[in-house]
């Protein structure tokens, strides 16, 4: 019986230490949590000069914000938000007429403390899209122009260069790299469709599944579940149908779709979420090129009509 006492009494400190160190395995740390302080942003009106106060009227502004102890940043404004990473973004304002915009940012540090500041802008947005641009991108009526009108788009798979990357600001479509036809079959893009919308609404149907590039849409859609690696893209990322807004715009003369916050076309770069529009000439086709979140590529894309 006391032998029997003994290894009962043995066998309930051995599992107390085990518990222990199981308990203190499980202790995590961030370190010193610290909220963002000293929130820095600057607005620059494109366009703005002593003689345009408010810009060239294409309503766009580039934004920059820094704080001390800040590890990722936010746009806000009007409802929308807008994820800027690096602190840097531009916004269309498509509101035609002088307007002024409350604009928040908000400065996340460790452990999701944040700290926000606002600043107000008073941009000039004189922009008017073409009749022949309208009613190509979304099927615009002249004889009713009040009419709620919508087309949907996707990559044009078929066609050499529907999808590449060159230099920032080229002048040749996918210079460095343009995918052959159906060469991304697969991936999560062929399948992707957008509607353009009269009323701006802009809708994108997944499937289930995205393509983009590691690290922008892991570090602004969230972290990668079931996507596949390659390389530098992430491929059949796992990510629901949305819906955003647009704008067009045409800061210094350069027709462009603005989405707004995450929206993106075809592969997800990150950035301003600014589509120039390179060519337009071509029927049912449009030839479009974005700046990624490191100014690093331009990428080039042709989408098609449905």
């Amino acid at each position: 019986m006391k032998n029997i006492k003994h290894i009962f009494l043995k066998t309930f400190l051995l599992s107390m230490i085990v518990t222990f160190i199981g308990c203190q395995e499980d202790e995590y740390s961030f370190g010193e949590i610290i909220a963002p302080t000293n929130i820095q942003i600057t607005a620059e009106i494109v366009g703005a000069d002593a003689t345009n106060p408010n810009g060239d009227g294409s309503g766009v502004v580039n934004f920059s914000a820094s704080a001390d102890n800040a590890v990722s940043y936010k746009y806000a404004y009007d409802g929308v938000e807008v994820v800027a990473l690096s602190g840097e973004t531009s916004i269309s304002f498509s509101e035609l007429g002088l307007n002024t915009y409350t604009v928040t940012v908000v400065a996340t540090g460790t452990a999701g403390i944040a700290t926000s500041k606002s600043i107000d802008v008073e941009v000039l947005s004189t922009y008017a899209p073409p009749v022949e641009l309208k009613t190509k991108l979304f099927g615009f009526d002249p004889a009713d122009p009040n009419a709620v009108t919508s087309r949907t788009w996707k990559v044009h798979a078929a066609k050499a260069k529907h999808f590449g990357l060159g230099p920032v600001a080229g002048s040749t479509i996918a210079e460095w790299y343009g995918a052959g036809p159906d060469e991304k079959a697969g991936v999560g893009m062929y399948d992707d469709r957008i509607t353009f919308s009269s009323d701006g609404t802009f809708s994108y149907v997944t499937n289930g599944t995205i393509f983009g590039r590691d690290p922008y849409i892991v570090n602004d859609l969230g972290p990668n579940v079931s996507g596949t690696p390659n390389g530098a893209d992430i491929e059949n990322y796992a990510f629901l149908d949305y819906t955003e807004t647009y704008a067009l715009t045409a800061p210094g003369g350069t027709e462009t779709i603005s989405i707004s916050g995450n929206g993106f076309i075809g592969y997800y770069t990150g950035g301003s979420h600014n589509y120039e529009i390179f060519d337009r000439g071509t029927p049912n086709e449009l030839v479009l090129r974005t700046t990624d979140g490191n100014a690093e590529f331009d990428w080039w894309f042709i989408i098609t009509l449905e």
